[in-house]
């Protein structure tokens, strides 16, 4: 085809690169040059965490404060596309892919260059891809498809399931009965048909429908009860992470920002979702709609 693709990514756990594999095996199998790029920080993320160094990153992952990035090359001045895989941390773009939207480096070939995102999340990615399309637009890129794998759990168990991994480092089942963690080895296998789907425009350069196209693949869906949960918490983190930031003894805050994402997750947001559930749900199908459509739209 003579087409040139750019796969760029960071991936802490493996987890990304298994998604990055199956996506652009239908790209490789036609022919399409593909040039992947695993970016690295100059200080690595440890995995598996402890929970100190976890909750450690928050103040800076809201806040957008960048990283060192080891050194990386990329061959071409140019691409017929750019596919940018990223992950969400306290809601927020990690720091390696933030810092990797500052990068004098990956800013140069962007201008004007198709670029499609893929992320492999817990269950909340709407803040981070948020972030990552407003970084993208200001760097003049065509944002021309959005995919968002995540693990399909309920919210309170893949909380635990999470954190068996993140802290375990073995993606297994917690205690032996609870479900695997993470994006499911079948979505992650799946992740080729979505391939096949950007194939096909990358072949016409037709990308206009191609999100559309995605969407009815259900490459990207978006549950109310999650999406309000998320826009609720994103504002509180931003306060919580003012102020840890500028505080001298942050461990101890941030274990107290432990505690409030607990209350947060076992009273607070059963009850808002009880809320809504019974008084404003069923009356406010438009808006849910509307505010869906909102934080789906690429630009």
């Amino acid at each position: 085809m003579g087409k040139k693709v750019l796969a760029i990514y960071y991936s802490q756990s493996g987890q990304l690169d298994e998604i990055m594999d199956n996506f652009t095996a239908p790209l490789v199998g036609e022919g399409v040059e593909v040039e992947r790029v695993r970016i690295r920080p100059v200080t690595a993320y440890p995995f598996p965490w402890t929970t100190e160094q976890f909750y450690s990153v928050m103040p800076d992952c809201v806040l957008g404060v960048g990283v060192g990035l080891q050194p990386f090359s990329l061959r071409e001045s140019s691409y017929d596309l750019i596919i940018l895989g990223y992950q969400a941390w306290f809601l927020s773009p990690s720091i390696p892919v933030n810092s990797l939207l500052h990068h004098p480096a990956f800013l140069a070939v962007l201008p004007n260059t198709p670029v499609v995102t893929i992320t492999g999340a817990r269950n909340m990615w709407v803040n981070a891809f948020s972030g990552v399309k407003q970084m993208l637009l200001q760097a003049g890129a065509r944002l021309v498809g959005n995919i968002a794998l995540v693990d399909r759990h309920p919210n309170h168990i893949s909380f635990f399931t999470i954190f068996h991994w993140l802290l375990g480092g073995k993606k297994d089942r917690l205690l032996g009965f609870f479900p695997y963690p993470g994006v499911s080895a079948a979505d992650i296998d799946r992740a080729a048909v979505f391939g096949m789907t950007v194939l096909h425009s990358l072949r016409t350069g037709e990308w206009e429908a191609l999100q559309e196209a995605l969407m009815r693949q259900k490459a990207v869906e978006l549950k109310w009860s999650l999406l309000l949960l998320e826009t609720k918490a994103v504002p509180t983190y931003f306060v919580w992470a003012n102020f840890v930031i500028k505080r001298k003894k942050r461990n101890r805050w941030l274990a107290v920002f432990r505690y409030y994402l607990l209350f947060s997750l076992f009273v607070a947001a059963p009850i808002l979702l009880f809320v809504d559930g019974v008084f404003m749900r069923p009356f406010s199908a438009k808006r849910i709609k509307a505010k869906k459509q909102h934080y789906l739209a690429l630009n």
